[in-house]
């Protein structure tokens, strides 16, 4: 298999710059692709997941940037009990 190559612009989204791109192989959900797909509006199976992809990275840093706004004591917890919500449970990193 060939390795990631560095590329300039990305086709995908004018003016944005990709580091590397790696073509891979993967088995999924054909309905949950077919779902995110209808929801961000894509045509292709790689644009989907790329896009997918880039929401599950800028979550990670919302949530990062919230964890460090609470601990300078910015920002109240709102769930103190530790009662959150399934997803968002799951999401949030270990302090």
């Amino acid at each position: 298999m060939a390795a990631s190559k560095p590329r300039g612009k990305s086709p995908r989204r004018p003016g944005r710059v990709s580091e590397a791109v790696a073509r891979k192989n993967m088995d999924m959900d054909i309905r949950k692709l077919a779902a995110a797909r209808r929801i961000l509006g894509t045509e292709t199976d790689t644009e989907t997941v790329d896009q997918a992809i880039d929401l599950v990275v800028y979550r990670a840093e919302v949530i990062g940037s919230l964890d460090r706004l609470a601990a300078v004591g910015g920002l109240t917890e709102v769930f103190p009990d530790g009662g959150a919500p399934q997803h968002v449970r799951r999401t949030r990193r270990p302090r």
